[in-house]
């Protein structure tokens, strides 16, 4: 079984090594032939890498201690599901799924655009084999997972912290984002390469770029959630390196993501799209070097090892190659058009884009900064939360305020008298809220009252432009008003998908200004028998009590909840001891209330041999929101990603017209 998993990578290495070499060739001299076999090895390097995948899958199931990775990852009392997850919790098995999602999305790319790819931008096979070389390379000679060992009785087991159910779901939905922003980035750099940088690249890539984008937004709310469970603090976000690793990916894409529209629009910001997508590409190389080189301390890094200069050198290799590329097609990439007005719809996209991409360079300066003071004074300074949170806020609230103002201005230059008129409604509703926020007491929180007063200018910006288009779709076409509303979504899946995140990112604000500024905290010793007030709520200590799992023993302090004077039941938080892993972990207690919005939320700190036990109550107010968001932010991106058969129409035109235009 291991030489069978070794031999696949090495086929699969063979195999990605000739699409980039011999692709390349064909791509420079004109060779079809030669290029379509090089696709077809493409092709067969996901069948191969999904051999070795299956292989460590297997190896992992059956406890096969011989293998190396599953007596570091796995013991025989793990969960099967735990046992299987184990494939991404180490740096083998991580940088083998990188390789069988980068080879898979890359030839389904590739084969539903093969008539592009083969007589527009050839050179996206060879770019797609080059970077799976560099994975298959670390593979087969660095880090494999198929290395072998005496089998010891049992396995080391998996980090306690990642035996959570989020953890079966996030690594894999990160690395769907982080790995599919290879294909606009290989797209775009063919298409430079080739000398064809017009929009047919970016309309080949739209739904690859937004199911990426989705992923990685996905992804990071679902650590969120994680964190918030299972690491045991109460909080949701801590700007740990890994965390801001993915958030720096999914920042500058969504600036792509909104400035490319203003490509196909006004055929403007070419230089400025071709550079967020080679910054997006190499922003998620970076986050999978700091999560798998473990050069930064974080709780999310769990692997010490030497793929670090590897990484560093091939990002790199990447940014030098890419900007290279792009100053030479300058002459191409360069547009006619200007931006006509300061007001105007193209002028709120980049200044959405220039806040967008500075929060993305600050939260970069944050993560290096301590290797650079550690390489420069030899001392390792980290930065902390506050620096975040200042330019969270900085750069934040008005990315939040241009949600709003961006869809209500015209394209190209807009009176301010229009601006004015369309901003009449979503203004007076923010300073409604504004109005009895200050008459509830919120403004003790200056940042949560602004905040909040630019959370419904926006939503009722978004709720302006859905009545807007749902009036006019009605009056066009008559019919009822819910086929009214249908139609308008269905003829602009782009825009109101967009909408539907926008709202979503504004309930994001609402639940984390809410848990930020408005919570409530108390912590002390309790005997059994007393009593902690936290909020509205009552806690009464009733004892402690163990029981043994599948692969721990739980101890957990049983707590009586009430909340004026009403019996609410009890709640259990405590800790686990993992035999094989010989660790223990905090396991908190949640009790959600989504009628009133808001968590108690319970950590055991210490058990004492008096029985006595140190607890920690949190009440997180809007907690819940954040996690509806979540929900609302995948409804969206499954409505922008929905086929939109009139796009593939044009494009079909296109590629027509061009091909009469060659015989003629």
């Amino acid at each position: 079984m291991p030489g069978l998993g070794s031999a696949a990578l090495v086929v699969a290495f063979g195999l990605v090594a000739y699409a980039a070499l011999a692709g390349g060739y064909a791509a420079y001299r004109g060779r079809r032939r030669l290029l379509e076999s090089a696709t077809n090895a493409l092709f067969a390097s996901f069948a191969s890498v999904l051999l070795a995948a299956l292989v460590l899958l297997a190896a992992l199931a059956r406890h096969d201690f011989s293998f190396a990775y599953v007596a570091s990852h796995t013991s025989r009392e793990l969960p099967l599901g735990y046992t299987l997850a184990s494939f991404w919790s180490g740096q083998e098995g991580s940088l083998l799924l990188w390789l069988l999602v980068l080879t898979g999305i890359g030839s389904a790319a590739v084969a539903l655009n093969r008539r592009l790819v083969r007589t527009v931008i050839p050179w996206t096979v060879p770019i797609l084999g080059a970077i799976a070389s560099f994975f298959a390379l670390l593979l087969v000679f660095v880090a494999s997972p198929f290395a072998t060992q005496v089998a010891p009785a049992d396995g080391a087991g998996m980090n306690p912290s990642l035996q959570n159910p989020y953890m079966l779901a996030h690594p894999p939905l990160l690395y769907l984002g982080y790995v599919g922003l290879t294909i606009p980035f290989a797209f775009a750099m063919g298409a430079l390469a080739s000398g064809r940088p017009d929009e047919r690249w970016i309309i080949a890539t739209r739904r690859w770029t937004l199911a990426s984008w989705a992923f990685l937004g996905f992804a990071i709310l679902l650590g969120a959630k994680w964190a918030y469970e299972e690491v045991g603090w109460g909080g949701w976000y801590a700007w740990d390196p890994v965390e801001n690793a993915a958030l720096m990916p999914w920042l500058v894409a969504t600036a792509y993501l909104h400035s490319v529209m203003v490509q196909e629009k006004k055929n403007m910001l070419r230089v400025w799209n071709a550079v967020l997508v080679a910054g997006a590409f190499c922003l998620s190389l970076f986050g999978t070097f700091l999560t798998r080189s473990g050069v930064i301390s974080s709780i999310h890094s769990f692997t010490q090892s030497s793929i670090g200069a590897w990484f560093l050198g091939f990002i790199a290799v990447v940014a030098a190659a890419s900007t290279a590329l792009i100053i030479y097609r300058l002459p191409l990439l360069r547009s006619r058009t200007r931006l006509e007005s300061l007001v105007s719809r193209e002028a709120a996209f980049l200044y959405n884009n220039l806040f967008l991409v500075a929060f993305a360079l600050t939260v970069l300066w944050g993560v290096i900064y301590p290797l650079v003071s550690e390489a420069v004074r030899g001392v390792a300074v980290t930065v902390g939360a506050p620096y975040y949170d200042f330019f969270a806020v900085a750069f934040g609230l008005p990315l939040v305020l241009l949600m709003g103002i961006g869809p209500l201005v015209a394209w190209r230059r807009a009176s301010a008298r229009a601006v004015g008129r369309s901003l009449l409604w979503p203004a007076g509703t923010a300073l409604a809220v504004g109005i009895l926020l200050l008459l509830a007491g919120a403004g003790s929180s200056p940042a949560g009252l602004v905040g909040y007063t630019f959370a419904a200018f926006v939503l009722a910006a978004i709720a302006l432009e859905f009545v807007r288009g749902t009036r006019a779709r009605h009056a066009l076409g008559g019919g009822s008003w819910p086929a009214a509303f249908t139609s308008l979504v269905g003829r602009n899946r782009r825009r109101y998908g967009g909408y539907v995140v926008h709202a979503a990112i504004v309930l994001l604000l609402v639940g984390a200004v809410g848990i930020g500024g408005f919570g409530t905290t108390r912590e002390g010793k309790l005997t059994q028998g007393q009593s902690v007030q936290v909020g509205d709520y009552t806690l009464t200590y009733l004892g402690s009590e163990q029981r043994r799992a599948a692969n721990s023993q739980e101890l957990r302090a049983r707590l009586a909840v009430s909340r004026g004077g009403e019996d609410l039941g009890t709640v259990l938080a405590g800790k686990n001891r993992y035999f094989a892993e010989q660790q223990t972990s905090n396991e908190v207690a949640i009790r959600s209330d989504w009628l009133r919005a808001e968590d108690l939320f319970v950590i055991a700190d210490q058990f004492n041999p008096d029985g006595s036990v140190f607890v920690k109550v949190i009440v997180n107010p809007l907690v819940n929101l954040i996690w509806l968001a979540g929900l609302l932010f995948v409804a969206g991106a499954l409505i922008t990603l929905w086929p939109d058969a009139r796009e593939q129409r044009r494009l079909a035109r296109r590629f027509a017209e061009e091909g009469a235009l060659a015989r003629a």
